[in-house]
């Protein structure tokens, strides 16, 4: 018997078996086809704003997906670099094909764990609990929990113009038995759409026309266990779709299965299909298309910014419509793919699916869209399984810790209409959730999880070294004048403060301060900590607000707490109280429409029940 078995090999799959597995757990991860795992299956990028924070946050507790990308990464750009280091996003370009080399090469080294190829059909039940899963084939494989990383497999249909196709990816067969159970077991189910846009030959590209975007050359890696970077970068490319492009699109609609009524499920308002953006947003005299190279020894390029299911001459012609694409070749048309998905609500904030034991849920099934979302619940399912499984400490993350604690809460209590993506302006307390310090914020607890291997012990445990020695030096005073002397000009107003304080003034430079400061420590240990000073004083003032939620969230409120019976709610806050159903008054204060009155009239009737 195995203590955890993921369903799965995407980003959630790999990340939740890999976590399970740091963990001691007895792991099985289960994929369609062996040679799939880790695949991109859209566009080949990894990060972004909001999104590269996460894949931080994953890298902090060892997780595969910031290593893999620098392990493939062929352009580095860090988005908003002229905003504030908050809101600052990594974001990398991958190989396609060293990504996934990178991934399957780190799970196979991961002891404690298993890889299968199989169709799951079903979970195996024992009772009302899950005790494993039954493959095709008939065989059953026991486990003490499982991990559901379907992604878009589940009851998956595939479109394009008129055609349709079942599967969870072109060429890849779906989950369909498994879908028809849980839809039997009277789980809310319903259904999403994502698109890909199509692939074109880059030989193709009349490159010389387009704006060029390089790589950035400040040598930064998404991981911080990665010293340098490892492959040659290449220069992305901008174009721009135009009035004749937009003519084409409207020409194709009555054939786009997406107006034509033939897709019912709800895409990503962030990422929406070439169509749908003509359609909104007419008065529009183009759209932005990022031309990605997939890999260093593939001809293949991702026009990011035209995902489509329109009809393939529909397609041709209007990639040839836009500058530099003139005589571009399409190697694979885009399509759109349906799914059905897990209303999350149904999850607590460990991922575990409330109605059935022993069952956990991550990425694409919980109505998000995106790897590092994927990723970062991958990261809290396999975690908790293994938890479970073992009888460890679960790992619970809140919105103050983290942009994943932000995005589990957000999924879970607000359930979700639209594939849910990670943005900045989620998190109230993005000010501390910066993505340069994701080990400083979450390396302590993933410490205490024991869910970190001996290398990154080590250089965790060298970074705290030498931010200690840097803050020290920092600790100590210095006058307006102290200064001055040393040609850094501030205003002259007799104060005497710490260097740390004296850092949140712009014009002063940490290596003017502290002479050989760069032999103190590495660079990105003196980038973050030059940050946290600029920082300092919102952070002070947001502390407060963060000691509030957590106050609120110690007040507990009642197991299956009838909110029809609070005096003084209306229908809309029952409605949305019923489905969530928080389990302390912060999560309640959370939930979209509850007012300050309507918490002190839950708080004061929990009081009353509980006297």
């Amino acid at each position: 018997m195995y203590d955890v078995i993921v369903v799965g090999g995407g980003h959630a799959g790999t990340e939740a078996a890999a976590a399970s597995a740091r963990r001691g757990a007895n792991t099985l991860l289960i994929s369609h086809d062996r040679r799939q795992i880790g695949a991109m299956s859209c566009n080949p990028a990894i990060g972004g704003l909001g999104k590269g924070h996460i894949v931080r946050e994953v890298d902090a507790f060892d997780g595969l997906i910031g290593r893999a990308a620098d392990a493939a990464a062929i352009h580095y750009r860090m988005l908003n670099r002229s905003k504030g280091a908050a809101v600052q996003g990594p974001r990398v370009q991958a190989d396609r094909r060293l990504y996934a080399a990178a991934i399957q090469t780190m799970l196979t080294r991961q002891p404690s764990l298993t890889i299968i190829e199989g169709d799951v059909e079903s979970l195996a039940f024992r009772g009302q609990s899950a005790v494993g899963v039954v493959l095709a084939n008939d065989v059953t494989i026991e486990g003490r929990t499982v991990v559901l990383a379907t992604g878009t497999f589940l009851g998956g249909r595939l479109f394009r113009g008129d055609e349709r196709h079942e599967g969870g990816r072109i060429g890849e067969r779906p989950a369909r038995k498994l879908a028809e159970q849980l839809r039997a077991l009277a789980l809310p189910l319903e259904r999403l759409k994502t698109g890909t846009p199509p692939r074109i030959d880059g030989r193709t590209i009349d490159w010389a026309r387009l704006e060029e975007q390089q790589s950035d050359l400040d040598g930064w890696t998404m991981s911080p266990m990665t010293e340098r970077r490892l492959l040659p970068q290449v220069a992305c490319a901008i174009s721009r779709t135009n009035a004749a492009t937009h003519d084409i699109i409207r020409g194709g609609l009555d054939r786009s299965p997406l107006f034509g009524g033939a897709i019912g499920g709800q895409g990503p308002r962030y990422c929406p299909s070439i169509e749908d953006k003509v359609h909104r947003f007419g008065d529009r005299d183009g759209h932005q298309v990022f031309l990605e190279p997939e890999g260093l020894d593939d001809a293949t390029v991702y026009p990011n910014g035209l995902s489509t299911s329109l009809p393939s001459d529909v397609q041709a012609a209007l990639i040839r419509s836009i500058d530099g694409l003139e005589h571009a070749r399409i190697m694979m048309p885009g399509y759109a793919v349906e799914y059905d998905f897990l209303d999350p609500r149904a999850l607590d904030a460990r991922l575990a699916l409330q109605a059935i034991p022993g069952v956990y849920c991550a990425g694409q099934l919980n109505g998000t869209t995106g790897y590092e979302e994927a990723a970062g619940q991958g990261l809290i399912a396999g975690l908790n399984a293994a938890a479970e499984a073992r009888d460890l400490q679960p790992c619970i993350l809140d919105r103050a810790s983290s942009y994943t604690g932000v995005m589990i809460d957000d999924l879970v209590l607000q359930g979700v209409t639209e594939p849910y993506r990670m943005l900045t302006a989620r998190a109230e307390f993005r000010l501390s959730l910066r993505a340069d310090n994701a080990e400083t914020r979450l390396g302590s607890i993933a410490k205490t999880l024991d869910c970190i291997g001996a290398d990154r012990v080590e250089h965790q445990q060298r970074r705290g070294e030498q931010r200690k020695q840097v803050q020290d030096l920092l600790s100590e005073q210095r006058t307006a004048s102290d200064l001055a002397r040393i040609d850094i000009q501030v205003a002259q107003d007799g104060s005497r403060r710490t260097l740390h304080e004296w850092l949140r003034i712009p014009t002063v430079a940490l290596s003017a301060v502290l002479s050989e400061v760069d032999k103190q420590a590495d660079k990105a240990v003196l980038d973050e900590i030059v940050e946290d000073a600029r920082y300092a004083p919102y952070l002070e003032r947001q502390a407060e607000e963060v000691a509030r939620m957590r106050d609120e969230e110690a007040v507990a409120l009642p197991d299956a707490l009838d909110f029809r019976a609070v005096p003084g709610l209306s229908n809309e806050m029952i409605d949305r109280l019923c489905a969530a159903q928080p389990t302390s008054l912060g999560a309640a204060s959370r939930i979209r429409g509850v007012t300050p009155a309507a918490l002190s009239a839950i708080y004061l009737y929990a009081q009353r029940r509980a006297a």
